[in-house]
């Protein structure tokens, strides 16, 4: 296994390596986010309002 580091420079490796697992993260979040069911910013649009579920109080 130790050969195979004398083909490939190490830093270069993994800096190309993370490099590629960033943007790969950031390609799934972003799928994520762009579908109605694992939209975590927006909530998901099948959900009543937040304010409509709320009931009012008796004065007093």
């Amino acid at each position: 296994m130790w050969r195979v580091w004398l083909l490939f420079d190490p830093r270069k490796s993994l800096v190309a390596l993370f490099t590629f697992l960033f943007v790969l993260a950031l390609l799934i979040h972003f799928i994520l986010l762009s579908t109605a069911k694992y939209n975590w910013i927006e909530g998901s649009s099948g959900a009543a309002p937040a304010a409509s579920q709320n009931s009012s109080l008796p004065a007093g």
